[in-house]
């Protein structure tokens, strides 16, 4: 199936919007192929205020109808505990906030960005998705991630080397209780590493330290900012520790 097959079987589309690469490209591709298309961004304390502002900045650029959906994530304990499935819960509360949304304005298709580089047995998310129906156009078109670059590059997308980013929730270890106190302290250290030039990078709670996880060619960027990133970074954590073990490349250059 091509993507323009796909969305002449489903010409009203509902879109869970991210703002990454992945989401951006199935919306353009929405607008460019489907008769009626509305996004649905869920602003929790999972996303950090860059990915908020990206959706923002697409939704602007390409006209795109974008709803902004609140959700306490942190009111659910079954979330919160951060068991190994973790995932699977939290996916379950934005895609039923977006499903309910979905209905109210009378969409009945919803659609994400998962794409055919995407583990699915690696995935407790993914459950949740096939539970509430949700369709993953560029997965079952067999568009991998360096598909998607690619022909975002070439759609001129701003999207298309956006490192791949997971929410913050990911940077807690399994089982430690997830705490907005937390995940401030994660958003606020890898805001500061973005400004002096790191990219596709992590900064880890670790029992109240920071685990900074960067891919190989910025360990020496580390290095010359090591002073100044450890006087900022412990204004909040105990120890500023360096994963000595480079972080795999999300993205790449695409000639």
């Amino acid at each position: 199936m091509q993507l323009d097959n796909f969305f002449d079987k489903y010409p009203r589309v509902a879109i869970a919007f991210s703002g990454g690469s992945d989401s951006a490209f199935l919306a353009y591709s929405a607008l460019k192929y489907a008769k009626e298309v509305r996004a649905y961004f869920v602003k929790t304390a999972f996303q950090p205020e860059f990915e908020y502002q990206d959706a923002i900045r697409f939704a602007n650029e390409y006209s795109l109808d974008l709803k902004v959906i609140e959700l306490d994530i942190l009111s659910e304990d079954e979330v919160v505990i951060n068991p190994s499935n973790r995932c699977y819960y939290c996916k379950k509360k934005i895609f039923s906030a977006i499903s309910k949304a979905v209905k109210e304005d009378g969409f009945k298709v919803i659609l994400d960005g998962s794409n055919a580089s995407d583990d699915a047995s690696d995935r407790p998310g993914m459950k949740a998705l096939e539970e509430l129906k949700v369709l993953s156009p560029l997965r079952m078109c067999n568009l991998t991630k360096d598909d998607i670059r690619k022909l975002s590059k070439e759609a001129n997308l701003f999207t298309w080397n956006k490192p791949s980013y997971a929410c913050l929730a990911t940077r807690v270890p399994s089982n430690v209780r997830i705490t907005k106190d937390i995940l401030d302290k994660t958003e606020k250290a890898e805001a500061y590493l973005s400004l002096l030039g790191f990219n596709d990078f992590r900064v880890r709670y670790r029992d109240g330290k920071a685990l900074i996880q960067l891919v190989e060619e910025q360990f020496d960027l580390y290095y010359q900012k090591e002073d100044i990133i450890k006087t900022v970074l412990l204004r909040d954590y105990q120890d500023i520790l360096l994963d000595s073990k480079p972080r795999i490349k999300t993205v790449g250059i695409i000639e």
